[in-house]
Parts: C-alpha cells; sequence; structure tokens
C-alpha cells in the first residue's frame, strides 16, 4: 500500500494506513454511547496521483466536520505548512528543417523552451522567497543537424497560498508565451499531473490533539512542520478544517523518508510504541470533537476565517 519502487515502505505509509483504521476500529466500538459518526477513507497513490485531490473533487470530504491523519517521521511534529503545487508543462511546435543548408526554412521549438527558461530565470528575482520554480526539458530535438519541431519542458510550480499560486502560474505561463511569440512557435500549456493545495492547519484541531500526545507521556511534540513540498491533505484543509500532525519512529536520529533506513525503521518496536500511542491520540481528539460542541464550534469557525488563504 504505497509502497516505493526498490526501497519498500521509506515513507512509512505502513503505519499511516494502520494508525487510521486503528482509531477508526476503536471509535466504531464507542459511538454508540457517545454518538456521532466515523468515516475511514483510505487513500492509496499518495507518493503518485494524490488520490485525495481526486476525493475531495468527487465530494468524498464534503459535509466532514474533521479530518485528521497521521504521518511517521522520525521525530514528533505539530501540523504546519505545505505549499501549494500546480504541474505545467509547455508544449512548443516548430518546424524542422537541415539546420546547415536551410535553417532559414525551420522553426525551432527547442529555442522556444530555452527561452522560457532564460524569462523564468529572470522571474525569479521578483518572486517572494517562499515560492519554488523548477522544471527539465523533456523532449528537445533529436539530431544537431535538424532543426528541432517539437520540444517540451514541464515545470512545478510552489506557493504557501492557493492566491499566490495562481498569480505565479500565470507570471511563468506568460514566460512561455513571451517566448512563443518571439520565435514562432506554437505553444499548448497544460497540466502533466494534478495540481495540490496548500496545508491550512486547523490550530485549535491540532492544538487540543497535541494536548492528548502530551497525555499519553509525549513530551517533545512541539515542534512544527512546516515543508517545502507539496501534501494531497492540502486539498482536503480546503473543504475542511485538518490536521497532518507526524510521530516519531525512530527519535534522535538523522534518518529520512524515502530511505531503506526509514522502511526498516517502520518495523522496529519504538516505531510500533508510538503508532499506538498515535492511534490513541486520534481516538481522543476524535472523542474531544464530537462530545465537546463548543470545541468544534470553535474549530469550525477558525476554518471559516482561513477559507480564502
Amino acid at each position: 500500500y504505497d509502497a516505493l519502487p526498490d526501497i519498500g515502505h521509506g515513507c512509512g505509509h505502513n503505519l499511516l494506513g494502520t494508525v487510521s483504521t486503528g482509531a477508526g476500529i476503536v471509535l466504531s466500538k464507542l459511538i454508540g454511547e457517545i454518538g456521532g459518526k466515523v468515516l475511514v477513507i483510505g487513500t492509496p497513490a499518495e507518493e503518485t496521483s494524490g488520490a485525495k485531490v481526486v476525493m475531495v473533487e468527487k465530494g468524498a470530504f464534503d459535509g466532514v466536520d474533521v479530518a485528521m491523519m497521521v504521518h511517521p517521521d522520525a521525530e514528533y511534529y505539530q501540523s504546519g505548512t505545505s505549499l501549494a503545487l500546480e504541474a505545467i508543462q509547455f508544449t512548443f511546435k516548430g518546424k524542422s528543417s537541415h539546420a546547415a543548408s536551410a535553417p532559414e526554412e525551420g522553426i525551432n521549438a527547442l529555442d522556444g523552451v530555452i527561452q522560457t527558461f532564460n524569462a523564468i530565470n529572470a522571474l525569479r528575482e521578483h518572486i517572494l522567497p517562499t515560492a519554488r520554480i523548477h522544471g527539465v526539458i523533456i523532449e528537445g530535438g533529436k539530431a544537431a543537424n535538424i532543426v528541432p519541431d517539437l520540444a517540451i519542458a514541464q515545470f512545478y510550480v510552489r506557493a504557501t497560498t492557493k492566491k499566490y499560486l495562481k498569480e505565479l502560474s500565470e507570471k511563468v505561463k506568460n514566460c512561455a508565451r513571451a517566448a512563443s511569440l518571439a520565435t514562432g512557435a506554437d505553444l499548448e500549456i497544460t497540466n502533466y499531473e494534478i495540481s495540490y493545495d496548500n496545508m491550512v492547519t486547523n490550530k485549535t484541531l491540532s492544538q487540543r490533539y497535541n494536548e492528548n500526545l502530551k497525555s499519553l507521556g509525549i513530551e517533545d511534540c512541539e515542534k512544527i512542520k512546516h515543508t517545502t513540498g507539496s501534501l494531497d491533505m492540502g486539498n482536503v484543509s480546503h473543504v475542511c478544517p485538518a490536521i497532518h500532525p507526524y510521530f516519531g519512529i525512530k527519535r534522535n536520529s538523522r534518518i529520512v523518508p524515502h530511505t531503506r533506513e526509514m522502511a526498516e525503521a517502520t518495523l522496529t518496536p519504538e516505531a510500533h510504541e508510538s503508532m499506538v500511542k498515535t492511534i490513541a491520540a486520534l481516538v481522543l481528539t476524535s472523542v474531544d470533537v464530537i462530545v465537546d460542541k463548543e470545541l468544534l464550534k470553535e474549530i469550525k469557525e477558525e476554518f471559516n476565517s482561513n477559507k480564502d488563504i
């Protein structure tokens, strides 16, 4: 379930899925007493196509009061932020010709891509330092003596908010449009992967989860994780109050995700002990949300105040 090629569960999703399932099983035994409704939603392909994005678009989280998931890491971290992302593909189409004997007959599609990179590099001076633009050329011609009639570049554009991502993406697209005009090559702009929204942590919900975690003996959980990557949980956080904290499976180490060392760490007694405590913290927080109507009201008020972020 979401293992990585040649590595295994290097991102710990074997534990992640078990934590959510375990919390759901425990809560199913309590619902008859405390009321409420609990959904356990499996979201595979988080490492590739971001299943939560599609599920949000299809309405899977409509009407949900709160959504919680907890991701394995070396250390414990509170739910923080992630970057919104748009994956943009620029396809330039020109006209092939012999590059030596008849260059005037050709339209160089690769020049369109190169000018796009140059314009984006100039743009970097005038963007927020928290934003990211990075790209590659996946098609640039077949032989040096043939004017390339097809060239393709793919970019990730990332920003801390949906609003700024929209603004920055349009500037990046204008770089390609200018390159098309300058070179005479036709331009097609598409998205080659799904887009991610930024993670908006509900601080009221996060604080209650952290308090419950501390009550279980986890004291080193004050650090907040701000990632420059992107999460499909970000899309969920824009349709309902959400948190995405992390639980430590190999504390006081330098282990990093997407490695064999991380995969091995998921199989240790320390990881399983942390997993059990994380399940308990999720259960306690869920009970609080169901039973404490004032808490749920505060959570929703915060969510409504952050809708435009």
